[in-house]
């Protein structure tokens, strides 16, 4: 290891056999993080920052995390206030209920997960799938040359989380009519639905930022 690789961030990325989990780790890798996936809670060590990126079907994931005992590493993980990046899956498992296979998340944040649902021959697909602007609802040192109000950022999903505590929002995306919850802040947690890997540039600004951060 370097001079330069022993001054970086480590980074542990949570490996639950789901998820993009290799183009998340090249992007926070390119951005200069010591990224290292990890599959079982014990081998986080002495990590800044526990990243939990994903994309599927909940009802899996959440089987997953806790056959692993994930679940409560992570409830314990964000109540010490420890740096926490979520992505797509990730966001939504933080939320106490999901209309997906109507499961319970983790139940860190209050406030549950719906389908997005328009009327017959509106035109609107589901999923929620490319390009959409996110809106950022505060500056941020997270928002370093990334625009509050126009951003583009790349989107996969089917669910939206809706909060029960508004202050939690940091970002809202408008598709279809219909304003949602695109990324949370709270403390050292953040969250996003999109997928700042898929992003292009504007999504390593934001994980460089967020590895800057630690």
């Amino acid at each position: 290891m370097t001079v330069a690789e022993a001054k970086s961030p480590e980074l542990a990325i949570i490996d639950y056999g789901m998820g993009n989990l290799r183009s998340v780790e090249r992007a926070l890798v390119a951005v200069g993080g010591a990224v290292r996936l990890v599959d079982a809670p014990d081998q986080v060590g002495a990590a800044k920052a526990l990243v939990f990126p994903g994309q599927g079907a909940i009802v899996d994931a959440m089987a997953r995390l806790r056959d692993k005992g994930w679940d409560n590493f992570i409830r314990h993980w964000i109540l010490r206030d420890q740096p926490f990046f979520g992505i797509c899956l990730g966001l939504q498992a933080l939320f106490e209920q999901s209309e997906e296979g109507h499961t319970g998340g983790l139940g860190i944040l209050g406030g549950s997960v719906r389908r997005f649902s328009f009327g017959n021959g509106s035109g609107i697909k589901v999923p929620h799938m490319g390009w959409n602007t996110v809106e950022f609802a505060d500056a941020d040192d997270l928002l370093v040359d990334i625009p509050m109000t126009s951003s583009h950022f790349y989107f996969v999903h089917s669910y939206y989380v809706v909060p029960e505590d508004k202050r939690l929002i940091w970002g809202r995306t408008c598709y279809g009519g219909l304003t949602f919850c695109s990324a949370i802040r709270r403390g050292n947690l953040f969250a996003t639905q999109f997928h700042p890997e898929k992003s292009q540039q504007v999504g390593l600004r934001l994980y460089r930022n967020f590895v800057r951060s630690l």
